[in-house]
């Protein structure tokens, strides 16, 4: 299910790394996961019950070969 936000949030919600950018529903590969994708580093940041997790310890970091690193435990 996509991720459904009010507009006004969506503008002003953004990437919490140094290097953020604003945020884009869903993933590359699924633009309809429960997720945001950073436009600037790509980190991807889950959506839980509808809440945006933006905490870098929970994203998912894009690596070079273009796959991605799951969050460190």
């Amino acid at each position: 299910m996509a991720v459904v936000l009010d507009p006004v949030l969506a503008e002003v919600l953004a990437c919490p790394a140094p290097d953020h950018g604003s945020l884009r529903v869903g993933t590359p590969e699924d633009p309809a996961a429960d997720a945001l994708t950073c436009e600037s580093c790509g980190r991807i940041y889950p959506v839980e019950d509808g809440i945006p997790v933006l905490l870098l310890d929970e994203a998912v970091t894009p690596n070079a070969d273009g796959g991605a690193e799951s969050p460190q435990t």
